[in-house]
């Protein structure tokens, strides 16, 4: 089916955004004739197009894949894998935008100053367009977007696009009455699940959202980040409930089979268990409480403390909720959900659909360069440095933060094995993992233990990440660690191992080091180049926005009730 490209708003009339990033809703990809009479592949009804279980499930398919990773999505590679993605990965300082303006990538990851050597006042950079108030609110306007210059528009249309759309399914799926408990059952707990993610990506990100119960429908009153994210909970402990009533694994195993797309059916992809899917749920559930709260570890100080920020800091009672969460999270070897390319009618392109595809060639030619930072976080003799090249020389950004002497290998073209490859332009050769998985709940785990006292056993699960994606490395645990000590292996792997997933930023957030120097924040010890001299223990000052504002393009249509919560972050 080809991808129909549409408009966002149209001026002068009052739409929610989420309506129009709706308002077409692809059914399948390979097989959309097979399985429905589509009569108008732009405005699929439930009335004339979905009436049977596989025109449910492909409906539901394209809800997701489509209309909440595909749509709205071009400006900058092809899916939310590549430019929402890329915003958290340029903040998170994991990569760096190219030359010249292109969606704010060259602007949006620059900190507000930089000081490459400490004792030495000359290497002081200082950012003259500083991010929040120069980027963010200057192009925080619905003309900004139709130019593609408002980096805060496209997360927030493919969430409320698929949250719109999984209503639709939940409204109308009564429809269908062939449906056995089992089956309306699985899909149920597929749009309850995907709510909740979206939710959460809504309320981990923006200062304030909207609760959307049904489709088409106009809301005004905008609500807190936390309101945000207590209703992403409530939807994946839906999904989990919904599940736990499924008896017939026949059933659930023919309708989760239906529900993702062929290509993604392989590797860690292939279709969850019931149990396997809890799992994820619960995953998500502790990652919700992680990274919308304060961990301070800046500088070494695990007692750091921030100020000005928008979140509370961890509570012994968060750690231990993490803990009881992850206790039952992903395992090593659990299907979790992810997303491969195919050569055509894929809902992401080999080459442009994710932070990896985007990183993988040249420096001298990427959109996103790899950034010295992220390098940095791999020990010397980390068997995954093979992912990174200096042959193609060094890149000289137009912000020095994006210079950089390393290029991301094409790992599955290079036959790499033995470890995690990073990037790859290879069809279908790259898995990308949408959801949780076995490496970020084990290391939330490692995280908690560590902080309630458990360093050792922390540790251990820092070593069974790095062993789990070949990194070769000495092990930590039993070295008689500090905490201090222990926080640095964990913020490293955290970075190293879920490098291009999209958690960057909200790990660097929440440990304090994209807050202003000012405040408590800042990141030391970096690796940077100033003026042609490399440096290795440089002091950052990001002062990054914590939590965007609500975008022009949904407020200036949808102006906020008079009860609605502020749409706008109050500590910038």
């Amino acid at each position: 089916m080809k991808k129909v490209q549409f408009k966002i708003y149209k001026p002068g009339k009052k739409y929610n955004l989420y309506l129009l990033s709706a308002a077409v809703l692809a059914l399948s990809f390979t097989s959309c004739k097979k399985d429905l009479d589509v009569k108008n592949p732009n405005n699929p009804t439930f009335e004339t197009n979905v009436t049977t279980l596989n025109g449910l499930t492909s409906y539901a398919k394209g809800a997701t894949y489509w209309n909440g990773f595909a749509y709205g999505n071009g400006w900058l590679g092809d899916s939310y894998f590549s430019l929402p993605w890329g915003y958290r990965e340029l903040m998170g300082d994991e990569i760096g935008g190219g030359q010249g303006s292109n969606n704010q990538t060259t602007t949006m990851g620059v900190p507000d100053k930089f000081q490459a050597d400490p004792s030495d006042a000359t290497t002081v950079f200082t950012n003259p367009s500083p991010q929040a108030l120069s980027i963010i609110r200057v192009f925080n306007t619905r003309a900004a977007s139709a130019n593609a210059n408002n980096a805060l528009f496209y997360q927030w249309n493919s969430m409320y696009g698929m949250i719109n759309s999984c209503n639709l399914i939940l409204e109308n799926m009564g429809r269908v009455k062939s449906l056995s408990a089992d089956q309306a059952n699985t899909v149920k707990a597929w749009a309850y699940w995907w709510k909740g993610f979206a939710y959460a990506e809504i309320g981990s990100l923006y200062y304030a959202g909207l609760l959307i119960d049904n489709s088409y429908s106009i809301n005004n009153k905008y609500v807190s980040k936390e309101t945000v994210i207590a209703e992403s909970n409530k939807y994946l402990s839906l999904a989990a409930t919904t599940l736990a009533a499924i008896t017939n694994q026949g059933a659930y195993n023919g309708v989760i089979s239906a529900l993702i797309p062929a290509q993604c059916q392989t590797g860690l992809g292939a279709p969850p268990s019931v149990a396997e899917w809890t799992r994820s749920i619960n995953t998500l559930l502790a990652r919700n409480i992680l990274v919308n709260h304060l961990a301070p570890f800046v500088n070494g100080n695990p007692s750091a403390t921030i100020n000005k920020a928008s979140i509370p800091v961890m509570a012994t009672a968060d750690w231990n909720a993490v803990i009881s969460l992850c206790n039952n999270g992903v395992k090593n070897g659990d299907h979790v959900f992810t997303g491969r390319t195919t050569d055509a009618n894929s809902f992401f392109s080999s080459t442009g659909g994710s932070v990896a595809s985007l990183l993988t060639a040249s420096n001298q030619t990427t959109t996103y360069k790899l950034s010295e930072r992220l390098v940095q976080q791999f020990k010397s003799g980390d068997a995954r440095r093979a992912n990174f090249s200096t042959a193609n020389g060094t890149f000289f950004g137009d912000a020095n933060t994006n210079t950089t002497r390393y290029s991301l290998v094409d790992g599955v073209a290079k036959g790499f094995t033995g470890f995690q490859i990073l990037g790859s332009r290879q069809v279908g050769g790259l898995e990308i993992y949408i959801g949780p998985t076995y490496e970020e709940n084990a290391l939330m785990l490692a995280e908690a233990k560590i902080r309630t006292g458990a360093i050792d056993a922390g540790l251990s699960l820092v070593d069974g990440v790095r062993q789990y994606q070949g990194a070769g490395v000495a092990a930590v645990s039993g070295t008689g660690l500090t905490l201090a000590q222990a926080l640095t292996e964990l913020s490293m792997e955290r970075l190293a191992a879920l490098a291009f997933r999209g958690m960057s930023y909200y790990d660097t957030r929440r440990w304090g080091w994209t807050y202003a120097i000012a405040n408590g924040g800042g990141r030391y010890g970096c690796v940077i180049n100033y003026k042609g001299n490399w440096y290795t223990n440089a002091t950052i000052d990001y002062n990054f926005m914590d939590y965007w504002d609500v975008p022009a393009d949904e407020s200036d249509l949808n102006p906020p009730s008079t009860d609605s919560a502020p749409i706008k972050n109050p500590n910038w």
